[in-house]
């Protein structure tokens, strides 16, 4: 098949969160391992300039309507390391050149909605130049959405991308892309998708609202957020709109890169390790405790953390019971940043119990790395978790999850009970009442597990389960061969 994976960030290229991950994983699994013509195509910001990558001109401009104005971009292309899978890079500076992908400090960029409906318009002009067939167009999340609603619309008669089947990927219902109803003029749409049915929603615009109705298929990041989203509780307003699609959703949980977390080959942590020989984790442990400024103490079990810094992640749970759990006989490790109010919460913590936590208010990829290898436990209390990453890596790196059971999170932690320790499938610990006394009692039942001989064969089991791409690619072709059936046999879902 030939597939063009458009989103707007990718690692190694530009990274804020998940989205990179997957992004940056995904179409090399299809084209290295399943033998699949596939490509990226992201935005040529500031970020991917400053990576270092080797990039070059394609020499194809592509110029497009917003609005009253006109964009012209150049067309860029790169490859992943250590793959020929193209990347294809959207170069407009005025729109891209700028310090962050989406906005300072947490903020959005005011111009955003111009920014990605000209760059929805402007990757569909260079399919036209770059591809001589195209069968599946796969979007992802707000930025991208407006592409399927093109597709059945401004480029329904192209016989390249009309012809083409359109997937739309949610990663993160939260972020819609809701702009005031003025914006419509950018899109270059015809106001009449100005509806309820439609890209309306209680007056303004909605794009993640246009890919979810037009999308020929729909899918999420795991099986349970794929229920979730269709729920009052999880659905952000537009649990009515994917109820209607929901024969066309698929839910297909993400999976990790084992080329790059990989306890056996990391290159980033102290000593390397293997299920069959644990000895490196303790010295990852005692190194992580050193760079911390931790008392190194082995029988203690250390907590590892690495988030993005909101209520989302739970982390008013955690506020709630810190001063309860740091009385344990535990030690606490922190990488993230996020809302100031958690930046001054943990900063607290770590004056107050030195000893205890190790709190890095930053970002450090070699630090994440050792956080996971030298954890004996990884917390993860989120509110809601379309997928979650942190978990899969955690049990790679024989270091056992302790989550709330939402999303990916439920959909890959087995909790350890007497039953899923009598028939072996427990791999972590994980409790449903998203509530702070639930939390402490669940870390509690993990420090007690730990005193004993269970916690051995529960490190063994985690790091011997498959959570790999190469999986999830093979769900992912399922899918996109099931949409280009459906795609080539009904009426366009926006209609």
């Amino acid at each position: 098949m030939h597939i063009l994976f458009a989103t707007t960030e990718a690692a190694p290229f530009a990274k804020t969160g998940g989205l990179a991950d997957v992004s940056g994983a995904l179409p090399k699994h299809l084209h290295d391992d399943l033998g699949h013509d596939v490509a990226v195509i992201m935005p040529y910001y500031r970020m991917v300039r400053d990576s270092g990558a080797a990039v070059d001109d394609t020499g194809h401009r592509v110029t497009v309507p917003v609005g009253q104005m006109t964009k012209t971009a150049r067309i860029l292309r790169s490859t992943f390391p250590e793959s020929d899978t193209p990347v294809y890079f959207v170069q407009e500076d005025e729109y891209y050149d700028r310090e962050t992908l989406y906005g300072p400090k947490g903020t959005d960029y005011k111009d955003n909605c111009e920014r990605f409906v000209f760059f929805s318009r402007a990757v569909l002009e260079a399919a036209k130049l770059l591809f001589d067939s195209l069968d599946v167009v796969h979007c992802n999340d707000w930025q991208t959405a407006l592409m399927p609603v093109y597709m059945k619309t401004l480029y329904a008669d192209d016989p390249k991308i009309g012809a083409a089947a359109s997937v739309f990927s949610i990663h993160n219902l939260a972020y819609q892309g809701l702009f005031w109803h003025w914006d419509m003029r950018l899109t270059g749409l015809d106001w009449s998708l100005f509806n309820w049915k439609q890209l309306e929603y209680f007056g303004k615009l909605n794009l993640l609202k246009g890919g979810v109705v037009f999308a020929d298929s729909l899918s999420t990041v795991s099986k349970r957020y794929a229920q979730e989203i269709q729920t009052t509780e999880y659905g952000v307003g537009l649990e009515s709109v994917i109820q209607t699609r929901a024969a066309d959703l698929y839910g297909i949980l993400n999976g990790i890169d084992y080329t790059v977390w990989n306890p056996e080959i990391d290159d980033l942590i102290p000593a390397r390790y293997s299920d069959s020989d644990l000895a490196g984790k303790a010295a990852c442990k005692k190194e992580l405790q050193k760079l911390n400024n931790l008392p190194q103490r082995p029988e203690v079990p250390v907590i590892g953390a690495i988030s993005r810094l909101d209520k989302q992640k739970g982390f008013d749970l955690l506020s709630d019971i810190i001063d309860d759990l740091i009385q344990e006989d535990i030690q606490f490790v922190l990488l993230g940043t996020g809302d100031p109010a958690y930046h001054k919460f943990f900063e607290r913590l770590a004056r107050e119990y030195p000893d205890k936590a190790g709190i890095n208010l930053t970002f450090n990829n070699t630090l994440a790395h050792q956080i996971e290898a030298g954890s004996d436990m990884f917390l993860m209390p989120s509110r809601y978790e379309p997928c979650g990453l942190n978990q899969m890596y955690s049990l790679r790196y024989g270091t056992v999850p302790v989550v709330r059971s939402t999303g990916g999170l439920a959909d890959t932690i087995t909790d350890f009970t007497e039953e899923t320790q009598r028939n072996e499938t427990a791999n972590g610990f994980s409790f449903e009442e998203y509530t702070p006394r639930a939390l402490l009692d669940t870390i509690r039942r993990a420090v007690k597990v730990y005193a004993t001989g269970e916690w051995h064969k529960l490190v063994v089991r985690g790091m011997q389960q498959d959570w790999s791409w190469t999986r999830s690619a093979r769900e992912y072709v399922d899918m996109y061969e099931q949409t280009l059936a459906k795609a080539q046999s009904r009426q366009p879902a926006g209609a």
